[in-house]
């Protein structure tokens, strides 16, 4: 990659880090740039409201990965999870990874396709197929070469359990 594909890759991803820092406000001004932007039935883009916050990937290793979560509606027809996915190991090789798993409505389970990112930081979307109940964020360390992942830690979120937080 040359010197200027360099430089625009790291604009991108300064620009990515900085709206992140700012919350979906800043998301709501430049849709194209956000991963929160998801077409419903009508059409409309998915926001997220609600912040879960961050989740880390387990202890016992000498680096983590760190995800900062955000979260639609649970009444939302497509439910999305998304932010920013920080890899913060310092090993060659070993990056941030993130998975979720929605437990559906109507029954049954189902895992959108994983995240990772060997950067210091990087934008994810992880969306379901329905309206879902639950969804349990996974956030772990991905050896790079052989795929295996470790160290990781588990966030179960019920729609009660964000159902009175502010917007």
């Amino acid at each position: 990659m040359g010197a200027m594909g360099k430089r625009s890759a790291t604009a991108v991803l300064l620009a990515i880090t900085l709206a992140g820092a700012a919350g979906p406000a800043a998301y709501a001004a430049t849709p194209s740039a956000t991963p929160f932007a998801a077409s419903s039935a009508t059409g409309a883009a998915a926001k997220p409201a609600h912040h879960w916050g961050p989740v880390r990937s387990a202890t016992g290793h000498a680096g983590h990965a760190r995800a900062d979560v955000w979260l639609t509606d649970f009444s939302a027809e497509t439910f999305v999870v998304s932010g920013t996915l920080h890899d913060r190991d310092a090993h060659p090789g070993h990056c941030a990874y993130i998975r979720a798993r929605f437990h559906y409505t109507g029954g049954g389970t189902g895992w959108a396709r994983p995240r990772s990112t060997c950067a210091a930081s990087g934008a994810f979307r992880l969306s379901s197929d329905g309206k879902i109940r639950r969804v349990d964020v996974r956030v772990c360390l991905v050896n790079r070469t052989t795929r295996e992942v470790a160290s990781c830690h588990t966030d179960p979120v019920k729609a009660e359990t964000v159902a009175n937080w502010p917007r």
